[in-house]
C-alpha cells in the first residue's frame, strides 16, 4: 500500500517553499522553526473541533475572545470594541460589507466608496451582496484622496473604505481625513489592515513614520487584520473588529425556519475547524509582544535594506515610498518586469507580477517577511542578475495576430473555441490538444505580457476560463 504522506511530500516538492524567506507573496515566514512547529501542532490538535457551537467547545470560545482581546489592545480599541475570528482577509472584508449593507435595510441599492487601490475582495463583496462599488481615483503617490472620496458619498452610501496599507503599492491611505468625512455624513468607515494591521503598530513603536489608522482615529468603525500574515500564524485566520456591539449586530445570522437546530453564525461559515484558531492562539501567546517587536524590527530592517539596494539598480525604482512591509518595483522601458519575475524564479526567488492598471505601469510586488532578512544580500544579487538578463533579452513581444485576436474578443461572450485558440497560441496546451492537460510553462513572461494587453474585463474572462480548465477533475 502506497503511503499517502509520502505521496503528499512528493507532490509538495513542486510547490513554492513556505520557509526560507524566498517566497515574497502568498506566505509569511517568521524564520522561527519552533513557532512554526507550535502552530502546526495546535492546528492538528484542534482539527476535529467545530466552531459552530461555542457552548460545545468552550476552549474555542475562550481562545477566540482572548485573540480578539490581543488584537484590540494592539489597535488602540475602546472598551466597547467587539470582534470575530474569520478564515482570512477576504471573509473579514465580505463580513464588513455585508454588515454595513444589512445595517441599512431601508436603502434599496446601497453603495460603498472605494479608492481604486482597494483590495479586490471588496469587488467580490460587491458581487456577492449587491453593493455598488464607487471607485475613486488615487493620487500620484497611490494614496486615496479624501476630497474626491467625500464627493463620492451620497444618500445610498453605506460604507467608506481605506487601506493600511494597500496591497499593490504598500502605502497607507490618509485614514484620519477619510474617517472624518465618513463620520460627518454618518457613514461607516472600514480600514482594511489585513496585511499591515499586525506589523504597523510595531512600526510606530520602533519610531517609523506611519500615518494614523487604528481605532485611535475618530470615525473608524471597523478594522480587519489577518493573523496568518505578519502575526505568522498558520493559514487561515483573520480578525474583524467593530467599534461597538451595535455596529457588529447585523453581521450575525440566525435561522429557526427549519426543523433542525437553530442556526446561529457569526461568520460566513457554519461548521469551521478549530484548528486555525488554535494555531493562531498558540503562536500569539508563544511569541508575545516582545517577540513580535523583534520580528518587526527584522522585517523593517530587511525592507530598508532592499529599498536602499534598489537605488543601485538603474532599471528599477520604487513605485511609492513603502509605509509597511510591501514593495512595488517599476522598471524602465528597456527592462521587462515580467522577465525579471521569471529570472528571479530561475534563481530561487518568487516575486509577484502585477499588471498595468488605469494608466499605471506593470510592477513587481514583494511581500517581505522577517525570514528574508538573513538573505537580503542574496536577494539583491539575484535582482541585479535578473535585471541584467531582462535588459539583455529585451522587452517581451506578443505576436501581433494574437494581440489583434485578444482585442477583438468580447469578454462577455468568450467561447471555448476562443479560449482554446489563445491556449494554443500561448503554448499552454499539452500534446493532447485543447481537451488535454494544460502544460504550465516554466517561464510566464509571454503569458503575462499577453494578459497585460487585455482589458481588465478580458483578463477576468481569460483567467476564469483558465481556472475552469485547470481545475477539471482527474479521472482514472
Amino acid at each position: 500500500m502506497t503511503d499517502a504522506l509520502d505521496q503528499l511530500r512528493s507532490m509538495q516538492a513542486a510547490d513554492l517553499p513556505v520557509h526560507g524567506g524566498r517566497t515574497l507573496a502568498y506566505v509569511y515566514d517568521s524564520g522561527l522553526p519552533d513557532i512554526d512547529r507550535i502552530g502546526r501542532e495546535a492546528v492538528a490538535a484542534y482539527a476535529g473541533s467545530n466552531g459552530l457551537d461555542p457552548t460545545a467547545f468552550p476552549s474555542l470560545l475562550r481562545m477566540e475572545t482572548e485573540v480578539v482581546g490581543i488584537v484590540a489592545d494592539l489597535l488602540a480599541a475602546p472598551e466597547t470594541v467587539v470582534g470575530t475570528v474569520t478564515s482570512g482577509g477576504t471573509e473579514s472584508v465580505l463580513l464588513a460589507v455585508q454588515t454595513a449593507r444589512d445595517a441599512h435595510p431601508e436603502i434599496d441599492r446601497p453603495r460603498m466608496v472605494l479608492p481604486s487601490t482597494a483590495h479586490a475582495a471588496f469587488h467580490k463583496a460587491a458581487h456577492y451582496f449587491g453593493v455598488e462599488p464607487v471607485l475613486v481615483p488615487v493620487g500620484p503617490d497611490f494614496r486615496a484622496d479624501p476630497a474626491t472620496m467625500a464627493a463620492a458619498i451620497d444618500d445610498r452610501t453605506v460604507l467608506v473604505v481605506a487601506s493600511a496599507p494597500s496591497y499593490a503599492h504598500g502605502v497607507v491611505d490618509p485614514v484620519t481625513a477619510i474617517a472624518a468625512v465618513a463620520a460627518e455624513r454618518g457613514v461607516r468607515c472600514h480600514v482594511d489592515a489585513c496585511i499591515g494591521g499586525w506589523v504597523l503598530p510595531y512600526a510606530s513603536r520602533l519610531g517609523r513614520d506611519v500615518p494614523a489608522w487604528t481605532f485611535a482615529v475618530e470615525g473608524v468603525t471597523s478594522i480587519s487584520v489577518d493573523l496568518h500574515k505578519y502575526a505568522y500564524a498558520p493559514k487561515g485566520t483573520s480578525v474583524l473588529l467593530h467599534r461597538t456591539p451595535q455596529l457588529r449586530r447585523p453581521q450575525f445570522f440566525a435561522s429557526a425556519s427549519w426543523p433542525g437546530y437553530t442556526m446561529l453564525n457569526s461568520t460566513m461559515q457554519s461548521t469551521k475547524s478549530g484548528g486555525p484558531l488554535a494555531g493562531a492562539w498558540a503562536v500569539l501567546t508563544s511569541l508575545g509582544d516582545a517577540g513580535y517587536e523583534r520580528l518587526a524590527r527584522d522585517v523593517f530592517e530587511a525592507v530598508d535594506r532592499i529599498a536602499a539596494g534598489i537605488t543601485d539598480l538603474p532599471a528599477l525604482s520604487l513605485a511609492g515610498k513603502p509605509d509597511s512591509t510591501l514593495l512595488a518595483l517599476t522598471t524602465d522601458a528597456g527592462c521587462d518586469p515580467f522577465t525579471v519575475c521569471d529570472e528571479m524564479a530561475a534563481r530561487g526567488w518568487y516575486v509577484q507580477p502585477q499588471m498595468s492598471y488605469a494608466g499605471a505601469p506593470a510592477t513587481i510586488h514583494l511581500s517581505v517577511s522577517a525570514a528574508t532578512l538573513p538573505h537580503v544580500t542574496e536577494l539583491l544579487a539575484a535582482l541585479r542578475e535578473a535585471v541584467a538578463a531582462a535588459v539583455a533579452s529585451g522587452p517581451v513581444s506578443v505576436d501581433p495576430g494574437v494581440a489583434a485576436f485578444i482585442a477583438d474578443l468580447d469578454p462577455r461572450a468568450l467561447s471555448d473555441d476562443d479560449f482554446d485558440g489563445l491556449l494554443a497560441a500561448a503554448g499552454l496546451v499539452g500534446e493532447a490538444g485543447p481537451d488535454g492537460d494544460l502544460a504550465l510553462p516554466q517561464r510566464m513572461a509571454e503569458v503575462n505580457a499577453m494578459l497585460n494587453l487585455a482589458s481588465p474585463a478580458m483578463r477576468e474572462a481569460l483567467l476564469v476560463a483558465f481556472l475552469d480548465r485547470l481545475t477539471r477533475p482527474r479521472r482514472s
